[in-house]
């Protein structure tokens, strides 16, 4: 039986002002597993990951063609509202990117941005967002402090709990453990396999290792297309060029 899709791009073409990021792009993302985005620096994977947001909105010149659909709907259909399809598709960056506030004002701030006012729903959120990123018992006592005095690895698990306390379907993740050291990379890496059953996890890397181990699917991009994608992709590779990348020969 196949798996339900809940993103998926067909034709996509993405241009920052007249350089073309993404050629022709078409790939399924299934509900609740984790798809790795894998390929070399500049290959549009990232670019890919910030069109399933509308991130890229944020950039003068930068346009799509194209189709690319969340729950069979078109993402930059005219009329679609940006904040929301944000809250449903979180996304945390390479490096965590908190606030000058306490632990418990930015995992709050979502939930607050989006209408909740009582202290006791605030409070059951940022609980409940806080364990999910398996980080409640680490800061559960000093939620008042400031976010910015932990750890590099806490930090990140704290965005990841900023973007889980606002209810999304999707969590995207841009090479969110490439600055980390390699302890505070498996407590994520655990964290994601945790997270993977319950929430749609797409994950930009570059360490194929890490792909390897928490991917579902994979998609492989080179030059702004992905020219390979699948269950398989690492132990059955079929196009050369993921035989060439996957081993390092790629010229």
């Amino acid at each position: 039986m196949a798996e339900p899709v809940i993103l998926s791009a067909r034709g996509l073409n993405f241009y920052y002002g007249p350089a073309q990021a993404l050629r022709d792009v078409s790939l399924d993302i299934p509900a609740r597993r984790l798809t790795s985005l894998i390929g070399p620096s500049g290959c549009g994977k990232s670019t890919f990951l910030r069109c399933l947001n509308r991130m890229n909105d944020l950039i003068p010149g930068a346009r799509a063609e194209g189709s690319l659909t969340f729950h069979g709907r078109e993402i930059y259909r005219r009329g679609q509202d940006v904040t929301e399809l944000r809250r449903r598709i979180g996304m945390v960056f390479q490096k965590p990117n908190l606030f000058p506030m306490s632990i418990y004002d930015n995992v709050a701030y979502g939930p607050r941005l989006h209408g909740v006012r009582s202290r006791t729903a605030l409070d059951e959120t940022v609980e409940r967002a806080l364990q999910a990123a398996a980080i409640w018992e680490e800061v559960k006592n000093r939620l008042r402090r400031p976010a910015l005095g932990l750890s590099g690895g806490q930090q990140q698990r704290l965005c990841i709990a900023r973007a889980l306390a606002v209810e999304p379907e999707v969590l995207l993740l841009d090479e969110a453990t490439s600055a980390l050291d390699p302890i505070s990379t498996a407590r994520i890496e655990e964290l994601l396999e945790e997270l993977k059953g319950r929430y749609t996890l797409v994950l930009v890397t570059h360490n194929l290792g890490q792909a390897a181990r928490l991917s579902d699917r994979a998609a492989l991009f080179l030059g702004g297309e992905v020219v390979e994608q699948g269950s398989r992709i690492f132990s059955m590779p079929r196009d050369r060029r993921t035989v060439a990348y996957l081993t390092g020969s790629l010229a």
